[in-house]
């Protein structure tokens, strides 16, 4: 939802920690709006448009939010009403008008993350040995006696010389 003059941007925090984005939450109507790339992205499992309608699912909870009309399906740009929404999935949301300032924090599991990367010494799984078979022996070539001259014919000279040389007496 486009607004002008731009709102104060609202500060988001997700579990103690700021969020650092490049589209800020805004307050418009007494509501706190967020964005769902990156906020609701984080707290919902699954997220999919159904036409115009954006649906959000966490653990088995499903809410559906109608899009602007108009406005093309995309996470990307797309806000909701933060504490709508974000109660409904059963995330805790409180907004302080006095700092601009929303927390967002998840129960019992918290938000959704990215995976640790894999650390080989903490692996219960030990490596098995791979078999890669040798390459085959490439044969040497066999010297047969000294090289061959060139087989294919040059010409004499070029076809624009020889014109040249018949036009000038030649």
């Amino acid at each position: 939802m486009p607004l002008f003059p731009p709102q104060t941007p609202v500060a988001v925090w997700l579990d103690g920690k700021p969020l650092a984005a490049y589209v800020r939450a805004y307050v418009a109507g007494g509501r706190a709006y967020v964005p769902v790339f990156p906020v609701v992205t984080r707290v919902a499992d699954r997220l999919w448009f159904e036409g115009d309608t954006l649906s959000i699912e966490r653990r088995g909870v499903l809410v559906r939010v109608i899009a602007a009309p108009g406005a093309a399906p995309a996470l990307e740009g797309t806000y909701v009403a933060a504490g709508a929404v974000l109660r409904a999935l059963g995330v805790t949301v409180r907004y302080d008008p006095a700092t601009r300032r929303l927390d967002v924090r998840a129960p019992e599991g918290g938000l959704v993350t990215s995976p640790a990367p894999f650390d080989p010494a903490r692996a219960s799984i030990a490596p098995r040995a791979v078999f890669t078979p040798a390459p085959p022996v490439t044969p040497r070539p066999v010297w047969t006696g000294p090289p061959l001259p060139r087989r294919t014919p040059l010409p004499l000279s070029s076809p624009r010389y020889a014109r040249s040389a018949r036009c000038n007496g030649g």
